[in-house]
């Protein structure tokens, strides 16, 4: 089966120490690229460390809505200077969390706009956090002119309606582990009507680890094979076409390599 996780976060605390480990278990079941997503400015240096060091992977840069109150003055221009390296595929993940409101919501909206504002006059696809907070989302989308615009909402676990209109507005969702799950029937649902060529999938590892391996953490790569499976059934097709669809539909929606021969910096 070929397969990409198209979100990870390979320099969480979780992972510490065990990176080239974890990396390698995904490469083992036919992983053949990860996307690390970075959640500030010094992650994201890490992040791109990281990447420089192992040819599997690309990365992505922003300020988590989580992190934003502690977001420095310099951030966003650091951000930008990463956005322009080559093996960095995509802005964020930025956008909004009223779940657990960790930084104060206006100062998520404006950090949110201003994000999309720098990232206006990048070509790089945008990686969007939303919870419990889509009308606001779609909105600062909007009004920063990213209608039709390479938008994917990452870790989609939204109502039809919302996954309907972010389709009729030109963008994405990506299934993670959380489709999985016994009581996700309306994501389901949603995954199982995705059309072929929009479909990604992704871990969020180290969070979210999909059945049958819930019990295990951290989540890891290697488990976006099982949310494969579990989609390719949803949707009555092979496992191993479903894979190759979405990793079909990642190197175009990111514009990765075919291989991973081009991957590692010299």
């Amino acid at each position: 089966m070929e397969l990409i996780d198209t979100h990870c976060h390979l320099t969480s605390e979780a992972f510490a120490g065990a990176v080239d480990a974890v990396i390698d278990r995904a490469l083992a079941v036919g992983v053949r690229q990860m996307i690390t997503v970075a959640t500030d400015a010094a992650d994201a240096r890490a992040a791109l460390a990281l990447t420089r060091r192992r040819a599997e992977l690309r990365m992505a840069a922003g300020v988590h809505p989580h992190e934003t109150a502690k977001a420095g003055p310099g951030d966003i221009e650091e951000l930008r200077r990463i956005w322009s390296e080559p093996l960095c595929v995509a802005v964020g993940e930025i956008g909004l969390d009223y779940h657990y409101d960790y930084s104060p919501r206006a100062i998520q909206r404006d950090l949110f706009a201003r994000q999309l504002e720098a990232a206006r006059e990048t070509p790089r696809p945008i990686i969007v956090h939303s919870r419990e907070a889509h009308e606001d989302t779609v909105a600062i989308l909007r009004q920063a002119g990213f209608v039709n615009r390479p938008v994917v909402f990452h870790c989609f676990t939204g109502t039809s309606d919302e996954a309907a209109q972010i389709g009729e507005h030109g963008w994405r969702v990506s299934f993670s582990g959380v489709v999985t799950f016994r009581k996700s029937t309306e994501l389901q649902a949603i995954a199982a009507a995705c059309p072929a060529d929009r479909l990604l999938l992704e871990t969020d590892s180290p969070y979210l680890s999909p059945e049958p391996v819930r019990h295990l953490r951290p989540n890891e790569p290697a488990h976006v094979a099982h949310i494969a499976r579990f989609v390719a059934a949803l949707r009555g097709v092979p496992a191993d076409e479903l894979a190759a669809q979405a990793a079909r539909n990642a190197r175009a929606f990111f514009s990765l390599p075919v291989g991973t021969e081009t991957g590692a910096a010299d």
